[in-house]
């Protein structure tokens, strides 16, 4: 295992250096601040359509509330193995299997791989006793967390709550650091201002609750100097804005009002892809109306004649599902979140555009875009539902999904049992080695899983044709 936790720390220090430094000069960074915020409001093609205007305001609220501005180093290196940790909302594979979507198909030259280790009903202490057992043996580099939800009990804050999960979330983060790996320490999800115990007086009082264990997750997540992921912010400010807009019957934090549905469960990814500080960069298209197109690195150039333009992207833009306005749909809370803008930019960028308007046509959608828009840039993630990677990204999320499937059952059904067969057995060389043998031919049968999800990740072929229209 690299010492991912050494390399984090010593960017962290590099960035509290340029921030120390900013600190001195408040004119450049209340400037720096207003132009970022101005640029989420107005820059993301504010004129195009509700929707994106939506995702614009929520991009410059999401950037203050999670502090977006700071430099934020690179948790993921190259090769880096992702352990997805915390109960029965992990344990759903939903935010764990969008994580793993993104890491294969919109960032695959990290060549990162994860794994998911959810169980239901699971609070903090419980992993804790079995994290030696079922995780450390994978050598993961990075680790996220989210705990909590079991954690405050679904009832009313007290100190005492906080204590037994401060102490084993402390004793999960020391053991994981001790083992060389990054812990992206995630604050706990929240419950539903509607769908919860159908009272919006519980809802309020249970949130104050995981808002305390929030507080634990991120002290200790800067006592460890560790990157923090405020899952529980994330969707509060998520569900408001959705559920005054559509609606008490959209819920975010799930019918039962604690497991989220595919909504939810998108925000939960952002909170955690930001948090390994991922750029959002998929990539960028430059067409010159008179000239050749050309391409950044991941997408390549076969052809371009008179604004048609022919690809092959060995990148993928993240992919949404569904209608806009189910819990059961990922595209529907896109106006509340800023997932595109902070992380699913694939740009098109035209110059020497002469016309006023022009439509885009991308595989079998067309949209119509003034020459401004396009000259400063449209993202095609964003305005294009309906796109040419559609139906690849969903194959391999088949894989992903059967694959963290399997290790469901890998850790619940075999895994966590060495613990008391050891227990039963110790200091039994043969009982050791045949454990041994199991886990390494779990392991095999995971990895079989896992190349059958990469396997099918392949380039993609498309083609976008601008032209300009009538007057």
């Amino acid at each position: 295992m690299t010492n991912n936790k050494q390399d984090y720390m010593s960017g962290q220090q590099q960035g509290s250096l340029a921030l120390s430094q900013h600190s001195m000069q408040p004119d450049r960074i209340n400037r720096k601040v207003n132009h970022t915020i101005l640029e989420q409001l107005m820059g993301f093609q504010i004129s195009r359509n509700a929707l994106n205007v939506k995702a614009g305001i929520a991009a410059g609220l999401f950037a203050v509330c999670f502090n977006t501005f700071a430099e934020q180093s690179l948790v993921i290196k190259k090769g880096d193995l992702v352990a997805v940790v915390g109960d029965s909302i992990t344990e759903q594979k939903l935010y764990s299997k969008y994580i793993e979507m993104y890491l294969t198909v919109c960032v695959p030259q990290l060549e990162a791989t994860a794994i998911q280790l959810g169980w239901s009903g699971e609070r903090a202490p419980g992993f804790a006793a079995r994290m030696e057992n079922d995780l450390v043996p994978f050598k993961p580099n990075v680790v996220t967390t989210c705990y909590g939800m079991n954690d405050g009990g679904y009832r009313k804050w007290d100190e005492q709550i906080g204590v037994p999960y401060k102490a084993a979330m402390t004793q999960i983060v020391d053991l994981m650091i001790k083992e060389g790996a990054i812990v992206i320490v995630g604050a706990p999800g929240a419950v539903d201002n509607v769908s919860f115990r159908h009272s919006k007086e519980q809802a309020t009082v249970y949130n104050d609750n995981l808002a305390h264990l929030r507080d634990i997750s991120k002290a200790l997540a800067e006592a460890s100097k560790m990157p923090f992921a405020n899952v529980h912010d994330a969707m509060v400010s998520a569900m408001d804005k959705a559920q005054a807009e559509l609606g008490e019957q959209y819920h975010v934090c799930g019918g039962d009002g604690v497991h989220p549905s595919p909504n939810g469960q998108l925000v939960m990814a952002y909170a955690f892809l930001k948090a390994m500080g991922l750029d959002g960069h998929i990539g960028t298209i430059t067409v010159d109306l008179k000239a050749a197109a050309t391409a950044t690195e991941g997408h390549k150039v076969i052809s371009s004649k008179d604004g048609k333009v022919d690809l092959e992207s060995t990148r993928y833009p993240f992919c949404f599902f569904g209608d806009d306005k189910s819990p059961n749909s990922t595209q529907s809370i896109l106006p509340y979140l800023p997932f595109n803008q902070d992380l699913n930019r694939l740009m098109l960028k035209v110059s020497n555009a002469g016309a006023a308007k022009y439509k885009v046509t991308w595989g079998a959608a067309s949209r119509e875009f003034t020459s401004a828009q396009l000259t400063a840039g449209i993202n095609l993630a964003a305005e294009f539902m309906d796109n040419p990677f559609v139906a690849p990204f969903r194959n391999v999320e088949g894989g992903v999904a059967q694959k963290q499937n399997f290790e469901t059952t890998m850790i619940k059904g075999v895994l966590t049992n060495f613990r008391h067969v050891k227990n039963m057995f110790k200091d039994d060389k043969v009982i050791d080695e045949s454990i041994e043998n199991i886990r390494l031919r779990m392991e095999e049968k995971r990895q079989e899983l896992a190349k059958a999800a990469r396997t099918a990740f392949k380039p993609v072929e498309h083609t976008i044709t601008i032209a300009a229209m009538a007057d």
